[in-house]
């Protein structure tokens, strides 16, 4: 019996083939190999078996679920379909899928909103955010920390990228250059930061690694904000900012090409060029303060 799975995503559709029949085989099959016997004559005679257990539909369906959370497919804020939904998919008892995520609401990794549905938690990486994200994002001094950080994670996740994304994955990192692009055109900084941030999410999910998608999508505040106030520096040199979109597309055209080390190279050449002009236009701007100083004291 083979199933489809359907989830909301801010309008799109996630969807997979799943086999929960297989599923619980899997998990029922637990059958041991003997573990004594008397001597070759009689090895066939002493047989120890462990009782097979059939698992409750409703935990296969929680694993099945607790899956897609880890996996990044439900991510958190989503939208599960209605139990009814849920339930023909999955082809079960609504009880059962009830029961399901009533463990997942108990767990936090779910929430109900009365008349609204059932939701992926806000909450998955509240210790990553609150209040620490905050505290660094309120304090200029620490983007060019953030900056330095964001070598290791974009560095790894185009390395990755490379190495494990499919065909599916280089549309969609494809179609957020093009909003970036789009956003870059009507000079909206705030909603190109929040596509730039999409990307590196992007990457993120190409990479196949769930740890590593957890961490980006956990800082993704941190980031967007990191983003935009380096923008806000840049757009004061129109070329930098044709040059870091010209960059960032070297590193999607090394990922697509399937070549790990040239792409995590250009993720480190791209970045470093950003923290190269940042510093360059602060020390601009130092100078110009002296200048302004200088020129009010001769004033005086």
């Amino acid at each position: 019996m083979c199933l489809k799975l359907q989830f909301h995503d801010s309008g799109q559709f996630f969807s997979g083939q799943l086999s929960l029949r297989y599923a619980i085989f899997c998990s029922t099959l637990k059958l041991v190999l003997p573990i004594a016997c008397c001597n070759d004559d009689k090895k066939n005679e002493l047989m120890a078996y462990q009782r097979i257990r059939q698992p409750k539909l409703s935990d296969v369906i929680e694993q099945e679920l607790e899956r897609l959370i880890l996996e990044g497919s439900l991510a958190a804020g989503q939208k599960l379909l209605p139990e009814r939904e849920l339930a023909k998919q999955f082809d079960v008892s609504r009880p059962s899928v009830r029961e399901a995520i009533q463990s997942l609401e108990a767990k936090g990794l779910l929430t109900r909103r009365q008349g609204g549905g059932t939701f992926v938690s806000e909450r998955l990486w509240s210790s990553f955010s609150d209040p620490l994200l905050n505290l660094l994002s309120s304090h200029p001094e620490t983007q060019l920390d953030v900056l330095e950080a964001r070598h290791a994670l974009e560095g790894i996740s185009a390395y990755f990228a490379a190495l494990r994304g499919t065909e599916e994955d280089f549309a969609r990192i494809y179609a957020c250059l093009d909003r970036i692009h789009e956003k870059q055109q009507s000079n909206d900084v705030k909603a190109e930061s929040v596509e730039v941030v999409e990307f590196l999410i992007t990457l993120a999910e190409a990479a196949h690694n769930m740890i590593l998608l957890h961490i980006v999508r956990s800082l993704a505040p941190l980031l967007e904000q990191n983003v935009q106030q380096n923008f806000k520096l840049l757009y004061r040199r129109p070329e930098v900012v044709e040059k870091v979109s010209k960059q960032r597309a070297n590193v999607v055209d090394a990922i697509v090409s399937g070549e790990p080390e040239k792409a995590r190279e250009m993720s480190h050449t791209h970045l470093a060029f950003i923290e190269e002009t940042l510093l360059d236009l602060d020390r601009e701007e130092t100078r110009r303060e002296r200048s302004l100083r200088r020129i009010q004291q001769g004033d005086d």
